[in-house]
């Protein structure tokens, strides 16, 4: 959930347009992934101060916000009611810091880009502006995040993209499709899409590993046998051994994720003895009758 864009920018909501555009240009270069390569931090930080500034650096949709017209996210809320009200910590249009037409402009942003890129995004000796860079949020199924897969997603502006998810994906990773943001003379902005990975029923990842939770039959406990097991990369047959106990984890070495480095991780399976659903009148009688139902098996309590 996205944060107030004043505290996201260390200002208070009586800040004016040139604090606002210099806390921005400030954090924007501290943060900028160019700047800070693989730092999923710095660039998660480059995020939400961009979108900050996307609300704030704007007068018009800084107006709306602190109207309440529009939520953190930037979206318009939808209750029109919603717009006589002010939130806590914000002012109303009244406190509104510079008068119309103040904000960031054409030349504002040129200027705060000109400070994060260098020469890069300039000619013929003026400064051109970048295209901002575009944020999307993608969900994909587990599988499609394990072992990869195309997706077309939708820009804001309507375009459509074919995007190809790694394989290995993680929640919460971004990836970034250079010079295909919005477009101005200084050169196209990224578009950066953040991965949203959907849990799945049976496995769960950890890492390069999978875990699983599989469920026997006292019969399979006991006596041991093969069991059908669903991996990432379809069912294998697993050997569960004699006298095996709820909480017992086998290891199936390389069924787990695909690393980048090469190889796979692995996929554990815990077993789960699972009793007849109704009970089973056989079932009691025998272990009423058995002569090693009351032995102590179990381990002493931690602290008792």
């Amino acid at each position: 959930m996205a944060r107030n864009p004043y505290l996201v920018l260390g200002l208070s909501p009586k800040a004016s347009d040139a604090e606002i555009r210099s806390a921005f240009r400030q954090l924007a270069k501290k943060h900028h992934p160019d700047r800070n390569p693989d730092d999923k931090k710095s660039e998660d930080k480059f995020k939400e101060v961009s979108a900050a500034f996307d609300i704030l650096g704007d007068p018009e949709r800084r107006k709306k916000y602190d109207r309440g017209e529009i939520d953190d996210d930037g979206r318009e809320r939808p209750n029109p009611f919603h717009q006589w009200t002010q939130r806590e910590g914000r002012g109303g249009s009244a406190g509104h810091a510079g008068g119309p037409g103040a904000g960031a402009s054409y030349e504002d942003f040129s200027d705060i880009f000109s400070d994060l890129f260098g020469a890069r995004g300039t000619r013929g000796g003026g400064h051109h502006m970048r295209g901002r860079d575009v944020r999307y949020r993608l969900e994909v199924d587990f599988l499609d995040a394990v072992n990869g897969a195309k997706k077309r997603v939708t820009m804001p502006d309507g375009r459509t993209l074919d995007l190809s998810v790694p394989a290995g994906s993680e929640d919460g990773q971004t990836l970034r499709l250079k010079g295909q943001g919005e477009k101005a003379p200084g050169g196209a902005g990224d578009v950066y899409v953040e991965i949203k990975v959907k849990p799945h029923a049976v496995f769960e990842r950890k890492g390069d590993d999978i875990h699983i939770e599989a469920p026997i039959t006292l019969k399979e406990a006991v006596l041991g046998g093969k069991i059908t097991a669903p991996t990432i990369a379809g069912d294998v047959s697993v050997n569960v051994p004699k006298y095996s106990s709820s909480g017992t984890v086998l290891r199936l070495k390389g069924r787990g994720m695909p690393k980048k480095s090469g190889g796979a991780g692995d996929q554990y399976v815990k077993l789960k003895i699972v009793l007849p659903e109704g009970g089973d009148k056989a079932l009691e009688e025998f272990v009423k009758n058995w002569s090693g139902a009351g032995a102590k098996n179990r381990k002493d309590f931690a602290g008792a």
